[in-house]
């Protein structure tokens, strides 16, 4: 088929394409179709296969016209983005071409057929300006108050749970059971406040009222009313500068009975472990590993957040409703549902999808930019990976993890996930180049803790 083509650039990474097919290969086209019909069409009066052109002209024209017009698009389109040189004007994946304009292009087999489509490219990513880019690396140190708190989570996790004596009162960290109540003005309850048997560990502050030191003391099956006045900078708004008046029953008091800290602990976690010191050097290995992990992450994010300021992307609609869906499909198999009854729950909540979604556009349109940063400097930079790097790789995951090399591969044995691990190798071979382009300078001393609390 012989197929000229014109693009034009619209906005938004999207692209006008206007092409013309030959008259011969439009009558060509017209004829075949034609002709597929007289062999195949029973009309009344006709053998089968022997109705005449003029008559199914007649009987069928616009239909016919048609349909060779939606074929010779098609044929014509398919032709266009094989060719070599149609490589960046090719339409994403999850687009389709468009017909430009309110009516169909007129078909005649007296002459060329032209037609306009319009849809979504790849947007063009070059990334140049490295100028005045500084990267921070945060100063973490990690001491025995880590440990020790590592120590104490591990200690709780073991822990075993028992009733508390009868008559002896809440105290902090006690887990607790009550029924509570809001009561109003006139000391009945409202509507729709009552709860009962909440479960949560006094100190915590996981409760909706806050009533953790109001508690303290109480003994089981014990009820108080509690007045109490809250901060107008309360984050729970509907508390905020507001006083409340709750009635409290105790109905179980429970404690954690913590195991020592010794050998017999360390032997019960795992194992491996044979001593307490055995279980305390693999805790710092771990949280330095942590630590480097995170270090890492938030300087990637920081070099990635000032490339894509400095070097615009324009994005396709598209590629935003795309990642937005997949975000949603996301959220769906989180809450174990299907994304149409993640939408129903969404609404009975009072909050809606195209919310939710408009809320999220800004960060995935960061993410999208980062994406395509990343993806086209490894293209430009031709970062390939070994398979030895792959083999250190996995070495290094088993020796921070705590497994064997055999167990990680066994791991990584799924082609996808195997994929996941050269692409994140790719991505820190990438980086540690980048580093040496910019500037790297010491951040602010963070605590381990809040280094995980927040992306800067």
């Amino acid at each position: 088929m012989k197929v000229t083509k014109e693009i034009s650039k619209l906005e938004n990474s999207a692209v006008k394409l206007t092409a013309t097919i030959a008259k011969e290969d439009v009558v060509s086209g017209y004829n075949k179709n034609i002709s597929k019909y007289a062999k195949n069409v029973q009309l009344p009066g006709f053998r089968k296969g022997h109705v005449p052109v003029k008559v199914l002209e007649q009987k069928y024209g616009d239909s016919l016209k048609q349909e060779v017009l939606a074929d010779l698009i098609d044929e014509s389109l398919n032709q266009i983005f094989a060719e070599e040189e149609s490589k960046d004007i090719r339409p994403l994946p999850y687009t389709q071409p468009r017909l430009d304009g309110d009516k169909l292009p007129e078909f005649s087999t007296d002459k060329d057929l032209t037609f306009s489509v319009v849809y979504d490219v790849f947007p063009s990513v070059e990334v140049k300006d490295f100028s005045k880019i500084e990267v921070k690396e945060p100063q973490v140190e990690i001491g025995e108050k880590e440990l020790n708190e590592e120590l104490k989570a591990i200690q709780e996790r073991n822990a075993v749970v028992i009733d508390k004596k009868e008559g002896e009162p809440v105290e902090k960290d006690n887990i607790v059971t009550i029924d509570y109540k809001e009561l109003d003005d006139s000391g009945a309850a409202i509507p729709g406040s009552e709860r009962e048997g909440f479960v949560f560990t006094v100190g915590t502050g996981e409760n909706i009222y806050k009533i953790d030191d109001e508690i303290v003391g109480m003994k089981k099956d014990e009820t108080k009313e509690i007045s109490k006045t809250y901060d107008a900078k309360e984050e729970n708004k509907d508390l905020a500068g507001k006083t409340k008046k709750i009635s409290v029953t105790v109905k179980a008091i429970k404690l954690r009975n913590l195991p020592a800290l010794d050998d017999e602990l360390a032997q019960d976690v795992s194992e491996k472990y044979k001593t307490l010191d055995d279980l305390k050097k693999d805790i710092s290995k771990g949280l330095e590993s942590a630590k480097n992990r995170k270090i890492a992450e938030l300087k990637s994010q920081s070099l990635l957040e000032q490339l894509v300021e400095k070097n615009p992307i324009v994005l396709p609609k598209s590629m935003i409703q795309a990642e937005m869906e997949s975000r949603w499909r996301m959220m769906a198999q989180q809450f174990q549902t299907t994304p149409e009854q993640l939408e129903k729950m969404i609404s009975a909540s009072g909050q809606s999808k195209e919310n939710m979604l408009t809320q999220w556009t800004g960060d995935a349109e960061k993410m999208l930019k980062s994406r395509l940063i990343v993806d086209a400097l490894i293209r430009e930079k031709n970062i390939a990976v070994t398979p030895e790097e792959v083999e250190a790789e996995f070495a290094k995951i088993a020796d921070e993890s705590g497994s064997t090399i055999e167990e990680v591969k066994e791991h990584y044995e799924d082609a996808r996930a195997k994929e996941y691990i050269i692409d994140e190798i790719k991505e820190n071979k990438l980086y540690d180049e980048l580093y040496k382009q910019v500037k790297v300078s010491k951040g602010d001393k963070v605590k381990f803790a809040d280094l995980f609390k927040n992306n800067r």
